[in-house]
């Protein structure tokens, strides 16, 4: 079974780590950490620096191991994260890709679509009643355990938005609860939505995704948050629309 491993017993036990895993969570300390090009989501730096984060590694996205260990951890996951700390998340870093031609973006999105819909089929639980299972619908995101999650995706291949950039696929997971002070209803949420985005700007060099927005909007769709592209463009559906929810 795949294990959950906080930034403090990874910052003290780095040798029990596959190279690999070392070398993933290396670089994801690094990006949080450097502060002359700040990372923009606030929220995630906070979690870091404060020990809330959570993290585990799966193997080759396009395995099965994969689907399953990634199963594993937000059934774990979904446990515990209360008890973590409010800027709380599941980071999972993916094991590199070797021997293959480089991958574009819209091949990564591909293969991160598939392992969301493989791990849904592990799911043995209902989706909340208040969490639409249309992903046209504004009030669907995805769940796992009868926990929603907004997921964030980073890949290799990102190059324009350099904060979708990473050096192996990486999935965040955020449960929707951690949104419950972070929203437009909220001076706090609407504060640090103005300075993400500023910051998200200044990192990434371009204007903000036009599909970021506030969960449960009218006009916002959670599954196009998840993987965004260089460019604007989105797909004609969401990809998770073919499973049988």
């Amino acid at each position: 079974m795949s294990e959950l491993f906080s930034k403090s017993r990874l910052d003290q036990h780095p040798s029990t780590l596959r190279n690999w895993q070392l070398q993933a969570y290396n670089d994801f300390a690094a990006m949080l950490n450097d502060d002359e090009n700040a990372y923009p989501c606030i929220p995630g730096k906070q979690g870091f620096l404060a020990d809330h984060l959570r993290f585990g590694f799966i193997p080759d996205p396009n395995s099965e191991a994969a689907s399953r260990e990634l199963a594993s951890l937000l059934m774990q996951y979904g446990q515990i994260s209360r008890e973590t700390g409010k800027y709380a998340s599941l980071v999972v870093f993916t094991q590199p890709l070797e021997g293959v031609q480089k991958k574009s973006i819209e091949e990564y999105e591909h293969v991160f679509w598939e392992l969301m819909n493989k791990v849904n089929s592990y799911d043995q639980k209902a989706w909340p009643p208040e969490v639409s299972r249309d992903p046209s619908q504004a009030s669907w995101e995805f769940c796992f355990d009868g926990n929603p999650y907004f997921i964030f995706c980073a890949t290799p291949a990102h190059t324009i938005r350099k904060s979708r950039h990473f050096s192996s696929l990486l999935l965040a997971f955020q449960p929707r609860w951690v949104f419950a002070d972070i929203n437009d209803s909220t001076p706090f949420g609407l504060k640090i939505k103005k300075a993400i985005r500023s910051r998200l700007v200044e990192y990434d060099g371009i204007p903000a995704h036009p599909s970021l927005n506030w969960y449960g909007q009218k006009d916002n769709l959670e599954w196009k948050q998840y993987y965004l592209r260089d460019d604007d463009q989105v797909p004609a559906q969401c990809p998770f629309a073919k499973m049988k929810l």
